[in-house]
């Protein structure tokens, strides 16, 4: 006891927490979906503030790019499953808790199993299809969701499914955002991610002991450029319910990524791609902005997907192959010139993306 009491002293002299707030923290379960950018701050300041069982789920390895804003990882850890690496690095931090690691891709075959020990639950993803899912499994357990989201500069953070007339994310996101790019797409401010992850903790922390105000029902967004910051109400949705699997049957036999539209029939593996390249009656089109990286080592033509409605009378051969860095705006870019042009030519998006096919390329190299 006396060795927890060093530990833990500057939270237990604080008024309205003390003995009492620390014990609940001890006794609490909290699970962390996202061992990345918001799962790292999170993951680190719940384990110190001594959160008693803590998992963590993420099927990831660490990259090297990865390193300018998941700063629980080192250049040592490259190549190695996040969650070991994440389990090791927080047992140095805390031995008196219980960390548990989950090397494994969330789905709606395991979710309910792994998500029904927990007290509270905290998405720390990048995909719609994923928040969907782990929104649906929290509501039919009944479990607490804080949810955070980051993109370039700005990030937002609100408590889902709490108490009586709870919103969730679908109130918030009743149909997902296909136009949202995630950091991938984006890019994203490194420091942003250790601002909404600590956020992400301080919700958890302030749920699990009664203190402050949570953002039940609230989001707030955050803004780094600026230091600006605001809150919004979310009123739950009586036509959002419907969208809620009625059970875990059903929970188990919904399509998430048909549901926020991952899968395309235009996608093509980079191996086709790369067959394709020689193609001389192919066009390549980049529909990244300009100034995006990485740089092309290929022929292409760059029209951003802003311009190229305007640009469609100057695409004049029958194979049309479209890249961007993740696959999603190559997408975007594919229905739009298939309601053009038709069944007149062959249209493909490069499945993954630039980011995709370098690293097919580079694995096949090594």
């Amino acid at each position: 006891m006396s060795e927890n009491f060093e530990r833990y002293q500057r939270q237990l002299l604080l008024k309205g927490f003390g003995e009492a707030g620390q014990q609940k923290l001890q006794q609490a379960k909290v699970l962390v979906i996202g061992a990345g950018g918001l799962g790292c701050p999170a993951l680190q300041y719940l384990t110190a503030a001594g959160i008693g069982t803590i998992g963590i789920v993420d099927n990831d390895v660490v990259t090297l790019n990865n390193l300018h804003r998941q700063v629980l990882y080192t250049t040592n850890d490259i190549g190695s499953a996040k969650v070991v690496m994440a389990a090791f690095a927080l047992e140095q931090l805390n031995f008196d808790i219980d960390i548990i690691p989950y090397n494994t891709r969330l789905t709606n075959h395991n979710a309910i199993e792994m998500i029904a020990p927990y007290d509270i639950v905290i998405d720390g993803t990048d995909n719609f299809a994923t928040r969907y899912m782990i929104n649906d499994a929290c509501i039919l357990l009944n479990k607490i969701l804080v949810y955070g989201a980051i993109s370039q500069f700005e990030g937002q953070i609100a408590v889902f499914n709490y108490g009586t007339k709870a919103a969730n994310y679908r109130d918030l996101f009743p149909s997902p955002d296909n136009t949202a790019l995630n950091c991938e797409e984006a890019g994203v401010l490194g420091v942003l991610p250790g601002i909404i992850g600590s956020m992400l903790a301080n919700e958890t922390i302030k749920l699990l002991t009664g203190i402050g105000e949570p953002l039940i029902n609230r989001l707030l967004t955050y803004n780094t450029l600026t230091n600006q910051s605001q809150q919004f109400t979310i009123s739950p949705r009586q036509e959002t319910a419907s969208l809620i699997p009625i059970n875990e049957r059903a929970f188990a036999e919904m399509n998430y990524e048909v549901f926020c539209s991952v899968t395309n029939p235009f996608d093509i593996s980079p191996k086709r791609f790369d067959e394709l390249l020689n193609d001389t009656t192919a066009t390549i089109i980049d529909v990244r902005e300009a100034g995006e990286l990485p740089l092309l080592d290929f022929k292409n033509v760059p029209i951003p997907l802003s311009q190229l409605s305007q640009s469609i009378p100057v695409i004049n051969n029958k194979v049309i192959i479209l890249v961007c860095q993740s696959g999603k705006r190559s997408a975007q870019a594919a229905k739009i010139l298939l309601d053009h042009f038709g069944g007149e030519k062959e249209i493909y998006s490069l499945q993954g993306g630039i980011v995709n096919w370098k690293k097919q390329h580079a694995e096949n190299v090594g």
